[in-house]
């Protein structure tokens, strides 16, 4: 797993970690999950991928909380296929249980097209996840078939903006007007508007007076091994501890 801290777009506080997977191939390195997801998916391993990744988050998390570190959600993506297994909610509290991680730090990020099922058994598991205290997030919002009705029926927290809409938000003036309208309904709808793939201190800015609430981006981390991320997570609060010793002065 590697992890891309999330932050505050007001104060670059700490909000959350998300882990991302990776796979360490033998002879070509590191493959993005672009490369293998589909692939797992189509030979029915997703599931078991899905399975470790989370069990190992939640390790991950318990450990970094114990020896300190700020105690901020990890957000894991399931799949689909993932989600509508019978078992999932059953799998998720077992390995909250097993690793001894609180469900308020865990928070699942899932596609729009999970939500575009209505079904009864969707809403179930989704309200049954949000009973336990886990964070539930619309994953790449505004690039699957949206269907804006979901979001008043299922106890979503947060919305996240799809990188390919960040990407030229400073030159497209399409991107702009869709970026501030995710931002604007979230914070109609008292959701969490999360801007992924941020580069550039322009884009933070202008995200920043839009109102967005958080974001997460190379500007500040690329995902990293958790040993990297230690070091990163030392390096913030020396930063942090700088920055308020200044506003003192």
């Amino acid at each position: 797993l590697h992890y891309q801290p999330q932050l505050d777009a007001r104060d670059g506080s700490l909000t959350g970690l998300e882990a991302l997977v990776r796979w360490q191939h033998p002879t070509r390195g590191l493959i993005a999950p672009s490369e293998f997801i589909g692939f797992a998916e189509d030979r029915g391993l997703i599931v078991a991928i899905g399975r470790c990744v989370l069990e190992q988050a939640c390790r991950q998390m318990c450990q970094w909380h114990d020896a300190g570190y700020p105690k901020v959600p990890v957000a894991v993506n399931l799949s689909a296929i993932e989600f509508n297994r019978p078992d999932v909610v059953e799998s998720i509290a077992g390995s909250l249980r097993e690793s001894g991680l609180a469900a308020q730090y865990l928070e699942v990020e899932l596609t729009e097209s999970v939500f575009l099922d209505r079904s009864m058994q969707v809403q179930e598991r989704l309200i049954a996840l949000k009973a336990m205290g886990v964070g539930l997030t619309i994953d790449d919002f505004g690039t699957g078939y949206s269907s804006l009705a979901y979001l008043k029926h299922y106890p979503i927290d947060r919305i996240k903006i799809d990188r390919s809409f960040i990407r030229d938000i400073l030159r497209d003036p399409s991107d702009m007007a869709i970026v501030t309208a995710i931002i604007e309904l979230a914070r109609s709808l008292n959701l969490t508007a999360v801007a992924e793939g941020v580069e550039t201190q322009e884009q933070l800015d202008l995200l920043r007076h839009l109102g967005c609430a958080e974001f997460q981006g190379f500007l500040v981390s690329r995902p990293v091994a958790a040993t990297e991320l230690v070091a990163w997570l030392r390096s913030h609060a020396q930063r942090a501890a700088v920055a308020e010793a200044s506003s003192k002065h």
